[in-house]
């Protein structure tokens, strides 16, 4: 495979998944560690995606301003963030994970919403902070640099003193038989945390991320109450979620 090929996929997965490990991009292009690192770093260098440590991150991850144009497939999630809001009613606690997509719900709040929201996210909740009738709570804790999401003990803990009507849990991979999964242990164990805090559990996803799998389980997709897309619930992508007693909006 030549490298621009390589780096292509690379550049492919990072957009997707806003995050891809080194010996997970090394096992897919079929290249040694230190092959997959020169490659990252220069992408990395064109500015195409940020180089942490361990792997990758999309230039839009964490970027407060959802409009900004390095926001992969940011047309996709604003459809998703549009049908998302009309699960939402004035008077209602919402639990929202972090993830551009979440991002995007959180800017396109109607105005008269009055609703409070729980966040371990910074950006997510720099967005909320731009809607004066939503009452904005941080879940803190450790603070993970690259995603900039409160985990471990303390923001696990704040969920479990809680009980949210609905939780919009974003997810790196989704697929019908293998569930939620993700490939940061920390992460998926905020996630676990989500869920057993919120009475109805809402799965926002582009339809890149259906299908796939990472190492790590958040949950069975049973577990899931709806489901959201940018694709019309009828579509050949979704038949295999479809007898898996599982909304799809």
């Amino acid at each position: 495979m030549l490298k621009e090929e390589r780096k292509q996929i690379i550049l492919n997965e990072v957009m997707v998944h806003n995050r891809v490990l080194l010996t997970d991009i090394a096992e897919l292009v079929k290249v040694s560690i230190d092959t997959a690192r020169r490659d990252i770093k220069e992408l990395h260098d064109e500015k195409k995606l940020k180089k942490v440590h361990g792997g990758a991150i999309s230039l839009g991850f964490y970027n407060h301003n959802v409009q900004d144009k390095n926001v992969y497939s940011i047309e996709k999630k604003l459809q998703i963030a549009r049908k998302a809001t009309g699960l939402l009613k004035s008077g209602q606690v919402v639990l929202l994970s972090g993830g551009t997509t979440n991002m995007e719900l959180a800017r396109v709040l109607p105005p008269g919403l009055a609703i409070t929201c729980f966040t371990p996210s910074l950006a997510v909740a720099s967005q909320l902070l731009a809607k004066q009738n939503v009452e904005v709570i941080l879940i803190g804790g450790k603070l993970s640099k690259d995603s900039q999401i409160a985990v471990g003990g303390t923001a696990i803990n704040m969920l479990s003193e809680i009980k949210v009507d609905v939780c919009f849990l974003g997810t790196n991979s989704i697929d019908s038989g293998q569930g939620l999964t993700e490939f940061d242990w920390e992460i998926v164990q905020m996630k676990k945390a989500m869920i057993r805090a919120a009475k109805k559990i809402v799965a926002p996803v582009i339809s890149e991320k259906l299908n796939t799998v990472q190492r790590y389980k958040i949950c069975n997709i049973e577990d899931v109450d709806v489901l959201i897309t940018e694709l019309a619930p009828e579509d050949k992508a979704l038949e295999s979620f479809r007898d898996k007693n599982i909304v799809i909006l």
